[in-house]
């Protein structure tokens, strides 16, 4: 299978994975062949990337980071709670309070399959579509965080800890007015203030559930804060951010850059990497973005690649703890096609990866 941008789709290209709504509903079957209808659907629910199938790399299998089921499970219940939030207003944090025990559960289950999966995250290869970003943005950034406090040898208390904190970080967005939360334009200075708000109210909403611990309450009040000052509701710096927040801002940002929105197009994995260095130690902490990098997939399986020498291949395995040198099957040399080989860039450090490609011509089709 290969990573397609879905912008530079064409008729007769056929899935490689399923696509599911939340509900579990399957939207579109494995190995359908696209037409212009569906394609053009896919980019309205601004999907940004899908694996199709290729007889060059039909034998690549991009692993998922937890299961469908799992995956159903947690968007659910993150959609359940948050509705019923912006429904009640009022009785929102005794909402948080009857919802906490079903999220601590399912941050054990996320933490067991994380943890028996031993390939690096990578949540491109599970397309899960709904029309409310923030349920699946919760989810992407509890995944993240989680990747992050394992990779940081946090204690299992603290792992939950900081899970808990992550899928509830945007709760406060549930009280925001949804005319601005989802306007597709850009937002007026007044608008944007609103939705800065969303920190405040959700640390105020889930310090009053006595279920709830407070430091969960201080990851959503904390997301945006920054190292540096520079960030909201209070421009606190450094060590005055708790480690949880700090790590949520990463996971956060990382998910924010690398998703489609309607005011900007989605990132592949390692521009969103570049988005975090350059903020390395003035906005975020250094150690918890080599931590993330360690962790999570920055060249996804089926991506296609070239080589500092000119070679062109596609990714096919990954190398734990060393995520932008990942194995590569090289398809080309010098513009031609040749017979398929494996090239390890943990064992070449004289090679690096200089370029990505996610389009794909007509002519592969039919290869």
């Amino acid at each position: 299978m290969r990573l397609i941008n879905t912008n530079t789709l064409i008729p007769g290209l056929k899935l490689g994975r399923s696509l599911y709504n939340e509900r579990g509903q399957i939207l579109l079957n494995e190995s359908v062949e696209l037409t212009e209808r569906m394609i053009q659907r896919l980019r309205e629910l601004e999907i940004p990337f899908v694996y199709i199938q290729e007889p060059r790399t039909e034998h690549i299998e991009p692993a998922k980071s937890i299961s469908e089921e799992l995956k159903r499970e947690a968007v659910k219940t993150i959609v359940d709670t948050f509705a019923q939030i912006e429904k009640e207003d009022l009785k929102a944090s005794f909402v948080i309070e009857k919802a906490a025990k079903r999220f601590n559960s399912l941050i054990r289950h996320i933490l067991q399959e994380i943890n028996n999966n031993k390939e690096l995250l990578t949540l491109l290869a599970d397309v899960f579509i709904h029309d409310n970003y923030i349920f699946t943005h919760s989810l992407n950034v509890t995944l993240y965080s989680l990747a992050i406090g394992i990779e940081m040898k946090l204690n299992q208390k603290q792992i939950e800890m900081l899970g808990m904190g992550a899928i509830l970080h945007d709760v406060g967005k549930m009280l925001v007015p949804a005319e601005i939360l989802m306007k597709p334009d850009k937002l007026s200075v007044e608008e944007f203030e609103e939705i800065k708000k969303h920190s405040d109210l959700g640390f105020h909403l889930l310090r009053n559930a006595v279920t709830v611990p407070l430091i969960v309450a201080h990851c959503a009040y904390q997301h945006h804060e920054r190292l540096d000052g520079s960030g909201y509701p209070r421009g606190i710096k450094g060590g005055e951010i708790h480690l949880f927040g700090r790590i949520i801002a990463v996971a956060d940002v990382f998910d924010a850059v690398t998703s489609n929105r309607v005011y900007r197009k989605a990132m592949l994995p390692h521009e969103g990497l570049e988005i975090l260095y350059a903020g390395s130690g003035i906005q975020f902490e250094s150690k918890i973005i080599e931590a993330f990098r360690r962790a999570v997939a920055i060249y996804p399986v089926g991506l296609m690649v070239e080589l500092s020498d000119g070679r062109k291949g596609i990714v096919s395995k990954q190398n734990t703890g060393l995520s932008d040198r990942p194995v590569i099957e090289v398809l080309e040399e010098n513009d031609k096609e040749v017979d398929p080989y494996e090239v390890n860039l943990k064992d070449r450090i004289d090679l690096m990866i200089v370029g990505c490609d996610t389009a794909i011509s007509a002519a592969s089709i039919a290869r």
